[in-house]
């Protein structure tokens, strides 16, 4: 994703930080955040401050959960070409810990994984690019979280790959997550590999 110098407050109205992770392409964006004694205000997604930094994305579809228990996890998931997806995740409520896998081929962080807290308190955001599997853990009870995508859900293109996969190693904040009976059952990374996925990217 290529960045452009931000604009100033007067002219961008309300300004994003964008903050690097380990993965030069997964970007930590944090709003600013107008707060007083009623409560606060932010802009989660201008299309308009998005394309400004350089990141020229068209959201299509909004999804929200909630996890009721702590130590829920879910993932890893990933859609395959041509239905690839790119992924804008926030926290309305507790908090998680957010996983993005680079599934690309050609990349020189291949198989490298990315881990970031979001909060409602923090309020950041995770911008996960295509080509990567995402997961995300709950650090609290009741939390909901909220993400953007840039194309539609699709079944035939539905993939994910083992939550603890020693390939990959993932350092989650519990090995005894709770899980759904899909995602306690998804394939190693090395089995979609053997099965010419590759990740399927």
């Amino acid at each position: 994703v290529g960045l452009h110098p931000p604009l100033s407050h007067q002219q961008a109205g309300a300004r994003m930080k964008i903050l690097p992770t380990e993965i030069p392409d997964v970007l930590i964006l944090e709003p600013e955040v107008f707060e007083d004694e009623r409560g606060f205000f932010l802009e989660s997604y201008n299309k308009r401050r998005f394309e400004e930094q350089g990141i020229h994305i068209e959201f299509i579809q909004d999804n929200h959960s909630l996890s009721v228990s702590t130590g829920t996890l879910r993932g890893l998931h990933y859609q395959l070409p041509p239905r690839a997806q790119t992924k804008l995740v926030r926290v309305l409520a507790g908090s998680i810990f957010d996983v993005a896998v680079d599934l690309r081929p050609d990349s020189s962080t291949l198989g490298q994984w990315v881990g970031v807290t979001l909060s409602a308190e923090n309020k950041q955001q995770l911008l996960i690019p295509k080509g990567f599997a995402h997961g995300f853990y709950t650090l609290e009870p009741n939390t909901q979280v909220a993400y953007k995508v840039d194309d539609y859900y699709s079944i035939e293109h539905d993939r994910g790959i083992r939550w603890n996969d020693p390939d990959i190693g993932i350092s989650w904040p519990s090995n005894s997550p709770i899980l759904s009976a899909k995602d306690e059952t998804s394939p190693y990374w090395r089995q979609v590999i053997s099965e010419g996925g590759g990740g399927g990217l």
